[in-house]
């Protein structure tokens, strides 16, 4: 596992500590804080298995599962949070790789399975539609024996591409097939970008003797979730794309150029070393890469999820080292707004944490077993804010 090197910084573990209001000293010297403990019981840990997801005592004591590449392995591949809702709630979600859809609410979770959308489908890319979460499926070439199936290249209601996720009824709908967009049957979207308008797809035709990528753009004539494949090819306008601006779409950006709210959660740290962080906006659109680059540094590479919501932001590092502002729901800001940081229980060696969420008062952390492009057993974190840092940090 990558090892993250804090600068300037510490951080208190959730298992075992929270950070507590500072008083006057040298900017980010949070030497000298002392540590408080947390209640017992402000975390579980939950691991996948191919029928669902069950609590654990420690990640490593989850049953082992053989490693097989990222596409294909039981994981959580993409999460996000909607914002609040008429009630005041704050709904996280997560898609679980060939297993459903997470419906995170507080401290309640909720996972939809459907063998029809989800079976021997690559699943990810989670945004959002007036809050409404939307995900894309694939068929992998190199891995996925099924995608050569004689039945599957000649009917076009397999090649499932964009979903919507109900989170009322629970159920999966297609909105977009790959053969609304073309119309070859041996197709598949490999990717998207989502800006809020258009749809910028990467799209893989495997053929007897070749596989070939192209590129295109759609937007829909008529509001999104009404689509449906059956009739979305006459409801929506195609634009032919191509390498370079889909390339454009999903560069690596300067962090420099990062939303400011993030650049100041995480201002002073880091400033010696190279990391990639992916940001994400509650309710929002495709995230952006940022990308902050130390010439010469010899140091790996750290990676990182960010959220940005409303009232409340958040980094969190691989390792389990989180930054969090700003206030939660039916919550007062943290620290008067400063920016506070807590090491989330540590992971054993070959293990990060990848993705998260927060649902009003409980946070929730996606954890993976991982080597190279293969991923072995997976799962996530449950976390209550209010016993870790409501009850101690002073306002």
């Amino acid at each position: 596992m990558k090892k993250f090197f804090l600068l300037k910084l510490i951080v208190l573990t959730l298992s075992l500590t929270a950070l507590i209001s500072c008083g006057k000293k040298k900017q980010n010297d949070f030497s000298q804080i002392p540590e408080m403990e947390t209640k017992k019981g402000n975390h579980i840990w939950y691991y996948f298995s191919n029928s669902g997801f069950s609590e654990i005592d420690k990640p490593q004591n989850a049953p082992l599962r053989p490693q097989t590449p990222w596409t294909e392995t039981i994981r959580i591949s993409s999460a996000a949070n909607a914002t609040e809702d008429q009630n005041g709630n704050t709904l996280g979600y997560a898609v679980v790789n060939r297993l459903g859809i997470i419906c995170f609410e507080g401290n309640q979770k909720y996972l939809s399975q459907d063998s029809n959308v989800f079976d021997n489908r690559t699943a990810g890319n989670l945004v959002f539609l007036n809050n409404t979460p939307i995900f894309s499926v694939y068929k992998s070439a190199f891995f996925n024996d099924t995608i050569s199936d004689v039945q599957y290249k000649n009917d076009g209601a397999n090649h499932l591409f964009l979903i919507q996720f109900d989170s009322k009824a629970k159920i999966s709908y297609p909105l977009v097939n790959t053969t609304n967009l073309v119309d070859n049957k041996n197709s598949e979207v490999t990717d998207f970008v989502w800006d809020g308008l258009n749809w910028l797809c990467s799209i893989k035709t495997i053929n007897d003797t070749k596989t070939e990528f192209s590129y295109l753009s759609w937007k829909p004539n008529v509001p999104l979730l009404s689509l449906s494949p059956s009739q979305a090819k006459d409801k929506i306008t195609i634009q032919p794309s191509n390498m370079e601006e889909f390339k454009s779409a999903k560069i690596l950006l300067d962090y420099k150029n990062a939303p400011e709210r993030i650049k100041a959660l995480c201002k002073g740290f880091f400033d010696e070393v190279p990391f990639s962080l992916e940001i994400k906006n509650a309710d929002g659109t495709s995230p952006r890469i940022y990308k902050n680059e130390i010439l010469n540094s010899t140091k790996e590479e750290l990676n990182a999820k960010a959220i940005i919501a409303p009232s409340w932001s958040c980094v969190l590092f691989e390792d389990g080292t989180l930054f969090l502002e700003g206030a939660l729901p039916g919550k007062h800001i943290l620290r008067e707004g400063k920016p506070i940081a807590i090491r989330l229980p540590k992971l054993p060696a070959g293990f990060v944490y990848s993705d998260i969420v927060i649902s009003n008062l409980t946070l929730y952390a996606a954890w993976e077993e991982t080597s190279f492009y293969k991923t072995g057993r997976s799962g996530f974190l449950q976390v209550d804010l209010e016993k870790s840092l409501y009850s101690k940090i002073k306002f």
